[in-house]
Parts: C-alpha cells; sequence; structure tokens
C-alpha cells in the first residue's frame, strides 16, 4: 500500500512539474514592421488582424511595430529591434549584407513609380515641373521616392523635395495645393483614388517592380520561419483567413482581397537593377 502511494505521489509530482514546464515556455514572438504605406491608423487596422491570425495559426507570435513614418520603421529593422518586415527597403548592396532573406509576398499585380498631380492641374509634363514643390512619403521610400526622383534627376529637372512621412500624407499635401507633384507608388494612388474620390494624371510611370515583399532576419529559426510563412500563405484557403484579408481590402478600398505566396529573392532583381544605376545619393 505505502509502494502504491509513494508511486501515485510521484507522478503527481512529475505532471505538476511537466505542467509548470509548459506554462513556463511562451511560444517564440517576435516584432513584426510593415513599411507605412498608409496613415498609421489604416497601417495599423490593415496589418492587425493579419499579423493576429499569423500568430495564431503559425504559435509564432508576431507584434506589430510601426514608427511615425515610413523612415522610422525602416530604422527598427537597420537597428536590428524587429525580424520579420513587409519592405523594400532592403535591397542595396549596403543593406544586402544585414542578411535579411525574402520569403514572401502578396500575390498582387506589380507596382509601378509615378509621377502624378490632380487630374485639373495645369502641369502637363515633367519639365513644368522644374523648381516647384514636389511630396514623396519619405527618404526610403524605393520606388515613389528613389526610383521616380531619379527620373527627375536623369532629366535635370531640378525640384523642391518635400518629405510628408507616408503616402496618404503625401497626396493631401497635393490636394491641398502645398505641393505641385507627387513621388508615388502606382498601387496606392490607386487606393487613394477609391478611397477619398480624387482624380490624378500620371505624367510619368516606370518599369513594373514586384509589389513589397516579406522578409525575415537571419537571427529566426528555420523552422519558426516556415511555420510563418506557412500560416501566411494558407489565409486564403481557410475561411477566416479569407474574411480578414477581405476586411483588409475593404479598409484601404481594393479591388479585390490579395493572398500571400512564396517569393524569393531573384523576383526582386529589378530592385537591386534599380540600385545598379541610381545616382549616387539616391543609392
Amino acid at each position: 500500500m505505502y509502494r502504491l502511494y509513494f508511486v501515485r505521489s510521484v507522478l503527481a509530482v512529475v505532471a505538476c512539474l511537466t505542467a509548470a514546464g509548459v506554462r513556463a515556455a511562451p511560444p517564440p514572438a517576435y516584432d513584426f514592421s510593415p513599411v507605412n504605406q498608409y496613415n498609421l491608423q489604416v497601417s495599423a487596422g490593415f496589418w492587425n488582424p493579419i499579423i493576429r491570425y499569423v500568430s495564431q495559426k503559425s504559435g509564432v507570435r508576431l507584434n506589430l511595430k510601426l514608427g511615425r513614418t515610413s523612415a522610422d520603421t525602416t530604422s527598427y529593422v537597420l537597428a536590428r529591434e524587429v525580424d520579420f518586415a513587409f519592405t523594400n527597403h532592403l535591397f542595396s548592396p549596403e543593406r544586402a549584407r544585414l542578411g535579411w532573406t525574402v520569403f514572401g509576398r502578396r500575390n498582387a499585380p506589380p507596382i509601378r513609380a509615378q509621377i502624378v498631380v490632380p487630374a485639373d492641374s495645369p502641369v502637363m509634363g515633367l519639365a513644368q515641373l522644374a523648381g516647384e514643390p514636389v511630396a514623396f512619403p519619405g527618404p526610403e521610400a524605393l520606388v515613389a521616392y528613389k526610383v521616380s526622383h531619379a527620373q527627375l534627376q536623369h532629366r535635370n529637372i531640378p525640384v523642391d523635395v518635400i518629405f510628408a512621412g507616408n503616402m496618404d500624407a503625401a497626396f493631401t499635401q497635393l490636394f491641398a495645393g502645398k505641393v505641385t507633384a507627387v513621388g508615388a507608388n502606382s498601387q496606392l494612388v490607386q487606393s487613394y483614388q477609391r478611397r477619398e474620390h480624387k482624380s490624378f494624371r500620371v505624367l510619368w510611370s516606370s518599369e513594373p517592380f514586384n509589389d513589397l515583399a516579406l522578409m525575415v532576419s537571419p537571427r529566426v529559426p528555420a523552422n519558426h520561419v516556415h511555420a510563418v510563412a506557412e500560416a501566411f500563405f494558407g489565409m486564403d484557403k481557410d475561411p477566416e483567413g479569407r474574411r480578414i484579408l477581405a476586411a483588409a481590402a475593404e479598409l484601404v478600398h481594393a479591388p479585390a482581397p490579395v493572398s500571400f505566396v512564396a517569393a524569393g529573392d531573384a523576383d526582386y532583381a529589378g530592385y537591386r537593377a534599380f540600385y545598379a544605376d541610381a545616382p549616387p545619393n539616391l543609392r
């Protein structure tokens, strides 16, 4: 009888220790920083439901970390304060040495750099922008700022560069008459048109680039990367995931929900090609 009581006591202790051990091991957690394509409220509303879903499905907790501007958000990546990002700010030769890799992207049409004015603007061509104030989201915006400003530099058209902080703020300045034109991302031009019922005239468009990349730092173990990637890629195949993607599309007035698909560094060769020929001040 004593032996049976002893065995039961040992098993009870082992069970308690095991349960305590499970409780003491929280799921892995990482900060996730998507570049600020919209204002802070819209950006948070777009991404928070997505990363909550990915955290739940993957068992890897992601926390949204947004700066006030896109440059602030990218500074978190460069300071190694985050380990997952949605960005196209890491393809310069210098930043490629940080070791971040592409694992996915949105299954969305290619984007283009554009220089736009209001549809009723008297400006009909790029040459008319010489000496004029032109707004850009920020110095880190590869497509909207670096590619579009490089085009102005190649044509020897000097402009007064105004950094608005994000794309929505740049468009607000444009329609308030504070700037003459905006360097933009075509995807966000279309989104703003639908959300705010504004009309643009496109003065120039670049060659296409793939949409922004889901990227991960070299510090994240491969099994955690795989779990997060599979959760992103499975969203459109799951009723709850489809509902979240549909709500995100509605929030930014996208024409249709987009899904996330696998991608690799080769899908972003166009960005690296830009840096090879970019003016030195934009590299």
